[in-house]
């Protein structure tokens, strides 16, 4: 059984692998294999945070406001946490990192993460 269960965000999840191949693909073709793994390293810190937010958000079953909130914030936490070391470890250790590419392919990510909002959550048929 797939652990997300909000189809906003398993579309959103979707979506930003989809755009890390093609920062992979676009960066390679630009700058080489270098960039190639930078783009794709950028999005995919955000994919995988991202992926976790939702998967500690999917688990969440009580009905309280409280207990939805104290969720969300838990998942938010972690979720940052992850971002942070990810971008330090691949800082520490890629030392091939084209900065701007991978940079730009995270925050590109991270702004297709905010279109969630814009998913419904069920199709009309």
């Amino acid at each position: 059984m797939f652990p997300i269960k909000s189809r906003p965000l398993k579309i959103i999840i979707f979506w930003q692998l989809a755009f890390a191949i093609l920062a992979a693909v676009l960066c390679g073709l630009l700058s080489g294999v270098n960039a190639a793994i930078s783009g794709f390293l950028g999005a995919i810190i955000s994919v995988i945070a991202g992926a976790v937010y939702a998967i500690l958000v999917s688990r969440h079953s009580g009905y309280s406001a409280s207990g939805t909130l104290r969720t969300a914030l838990r998942a938010e936490t972690v979720k940052i946490f992850i971002i942070i070391m990810s971008l330090w470890a691949v800082f520490a250790i890629f030392e091939g990192l084209q900065p701007v590419m991978f940079i730009g392919s995270f925050v590109v990510a991270v702004l297709i993460s905010s279109m969630a909002v814009f998913v419904p959550e069920k199709l009309n048929k």
